[in-house]
Formats: C-alpha cells, structure tokens, sequence
C-alpha cells in the first residue's frame, strides 16, 4: 500500500486551507522581542551569532536583531549581527524594532550605512481604543506621529515596516487610518499584530481580509502583509496559520514561544506545521539544536513533552506503542516506525523514535532495547529486566538497565 492508503488525511480532504507553491515568509523574532520574556536572560553576542548561523540554516527570511535605541549594548550588537550577515554573505533579511521616534530610527540608519547593508525599520506605536484612553492619545496624534517617522526613516534610507501594537482590539477606522497614513507616507510592508494574545483563529482571518481589501488593495502599492501574534490563548499557531490562509505574506515567531508574557508564536511549531502541510520544502535537521541553543543562551527550558524537540516527543515507554513501532521497525520500514504511533514523523527533523523500559512496559520494550545495545536477549535477561521495570515508579535509566545487565554488557554500551 502506498502512504496516502495506510493514511487518510481528513486536514486535506476537503482541500487545502493553505494553496501550495505561494511564497510564505517567516520573521524570527527570538533576538528582540524573544528577549522580553522576564524569565529569559540577555546572550552575549557570541550566542547571538549562533543563534542566528542556526536560523540561516533553518531556512529562515528575516531576523529582527534588536531594537538600538534601547542603550549602548543593544547598539553594539545589533552592529555584530549585522556585520555577521554581511561578512557571512547570509540569505537572512535583518530589521530592527524602533518606537516611531527618531531617536529610535536614527541608530538603525546609522548602523546600515556604517556595514553597508539595507536594515527594515519595524516601527511601532500602540493603536487600540484602551490604549489610546491609557496614554491620553488621540488617532489625530498617532496619525501624525506615523507619517512623521516613516517619512524620517525614507529620508534615512531605511526601508519601513509600519506596526501597530494591539491591532487586534483595535476599532476598524482607525487601523484604516494609520495603515493608509503609512503607506502614504511610502511604507512598505505592515504588521498587524496580536500583542496582547487576544485573536483566535477566525479573528486572525478577519483582520488579515480586511486589511487586505480595505488597505493595501485601494492603495495600489505592493505592500508586504505581515502577523505578529503573541499565546497567551495558546492559539498563537493557530492564528499565525489562519493569517497565512487569509493571504498574510510573513509570520513572525520566537524560539520556545519566548516573549512578554507566555510569548511569541512558536518559531520551531511554525516550522514543523509548514513542513508537515507540504508548504515548504528545506532541511529542517537542526531545529532541535536551535531549540536548545536559545534555551541555553537566555537560560530558559525547553519542557519535556514540547512538540518535536521536547525530550519525551519521540519516546515512550509504553508496551502497545512500543510494541507496534519495533514491528514495524522489523518490517524494515522507517515511514511505518515514524507514523504509526506519530503524527510528526521524526526522521523529518533529524530525530527517532526512542523505545524506553518502564513500569508500562512490555517484554518486547525489553528484547529490542537490549537488541539496541549489542546485548544478547536471553529469556533470563528480559525477564529479569522486566520484572525490575514492573516494580519500578518511572522509565529506567540505561545505567540502571546495564547494571542489571552485568557481564552480558557489552563494554562500548554507554549512556545515550
């Protein structure tokens, strides 16, 4: 039987939400507003260019590099990852946040000219009616602050990237307003976003559509139409794949869903998503290692049952799962042992399926972890191996099941 038999995929049977073939971009959002998160630490430069090499080989459009005119050290590494793009011939796009201030603007420009590549300006001003109340602000004022500073930065030589803050709560006369101010005043690409994880999915679509039809199709300019969302619903992949659907041209994300509150969107989730809809096409084998990368950097955690590059996503312990993976692994066929207890085939992301020993257990947990090893399964050793697993409270470790082991242990096995 071929794949489309052995699975009937009821995401596309209807037809795809998504149209393959159209150009999707992502922004990576993990090295600016990623470091809003107040759990997460500042990396030095040299975990940034790491970081950044891994989003280059991920594939990745664009990287948000830091806002300047925060203070003397964001300045000097927005610079280094800037340099690093150059230096290093990257595919990567960089932009840097700004308030639409020029003093916010000024370093961005500055920085461009000083290593000689186009850096996009995201400037930024909140927009929603309980904003505007909270700070005493009036559109007539946001209006004119927006052509102010998008007119500074094209003076500057700086590409635009208009965003508003909390677009999703925002009234629709004034998202027309601000965004048709923008683009007037020769923005380029928008940003609607989802600051305060208000939208779900429909909320996504709707706003995507009526900036679309509203804005940027009476404008008669090519604008770039990007979302920005935030999971504080645990909507945000969600939302981010509506908005493609909707026509959205970019998505931003951060790594590990860093970000203010609970976070970004998931940039690896986004990933995994549009790998697995057949909407893009690359080598995504690192994406655990970036994953871990930035956990390490900003001193946060990856949780365990994480999606793909979580410790447990491709482990189990449990003797029916187990049981079906290892037959089908002795069929000799890695798409039957990567599917048939998965939805997100492991191979895809440079990854396996694990067969732990635990108190869940079956006998054949037992034959094919040892088969793993290099040990010989006797009767004996399984069934002492499997009686000690029955009694125990958790998954045994490797040091625990070779020390069972004894001399039937080969010398070279060692801890995974």
């Amino acid at each position: 039987m071929n794949r489309e038999e052995l699975i009937y995929d009821w995401n596309t049977a209807n037809g795809r939400e998504i149209a393959p073939g159209r150009k999707l971009l992502l922004n990576d959002e993990t090295l600016r507003d990623g470091l809003q998160n107040p759990s997460a630490r500042d990396p030095s430069i040299e975990e940034k260019i790491q970081i950044l090499h891994l989003m280059e080989d991920l594939g990745i459009d664009t990287v948000n590099i830091g806002l300047p005119g925060a203070g003397a050290r964001a300045r000097a590494d927005v610079e280094a990852l800037a340099r690093e793009i150059v230096q290093c011939r990257m595919r990567i796009r960089p932009n840097c946040a700004a308030r639409t201030h020029q003093k916010d603007i000024r370093p961005i420009a500055e920085i461009s000219q000083r290593v000689g590549m186009a850096i996009e300006a995201a400037t930024f001003l909140g927009s929603s009616p309980i904003r505007r109340l909270v700070e005493d602000w009036t559109v007539e004022h946001l209006q004119q602050t927006t052509e102010e500073a998008v007119r500074f930065a094209l003076a500057e030589g700086l590409p635009v990237m208009y965003v508003t803050e909390d677009t999703t709560r925002a009234d629709p006369q004034t998202v027309k307003t601000l965004y048709a101010t923008a683009i007037r005043s020769g923005a380029r690409a928008i940003v609607l976003c989802d600051t305060v994880g208000h939208a779900t999915p429909r909320g996504a679509h709707n706003l995507i559509r009526f900036a679309i039809e509203e804005i940027v199709k009476p404008s008669g300019e090519k604008i770039r139409v990007d979302w920005h969302g935030h999971n504080d619903r645990g909507l945000s992949v969600a939302n981010s794949l509506a908005a493609f659907a909707a026509g959205a041209d970019q998505v931003h994300g951060a790594a590990n869903s860093l970000g203010e509150r609970v976070g970004n969107t998931p940039m690896e989730l986004m990933l995994v998503n549009l790998r697995l809809m057949g909407l893009i096409e690359r080598d995504l084998s690192k994406l655990k290692e970036y994953s871990e990368a930035v956990a390490r950097a900003t001193h946060t955690t990856v949780p365990p049952n994480y999606p793909v590059v979580g410790r447990d996503a491709f482990r189990t312990a449990t003797g029916v799962h187990a049981a079906a993976i290892i037959k089908a692994y002795r069929k000799g066929d890695a798409f039957l042992a990567n599917s048939v207890y998965s939805g997100v085939p492991s191979n895809l992301f440079g990854l396996e399926q694990v067969i732990e020993i635990g108190p869940l257990s079956g006998r054949s947990n037992v034959t094919y972890w040892l088969e793993k090893h290099g040990i010989t399964a006797t009767e004996e050793l399984v069934t002492c191996i499997f009686d000690a697993a029955k009694r125990a409270e958790r998954v045994m470790s490797d040091e625990e099941i070779l020390a069972l082991c004894g001399d039937a242990a080969p010398r070279a096995a060692t801890k995974r």
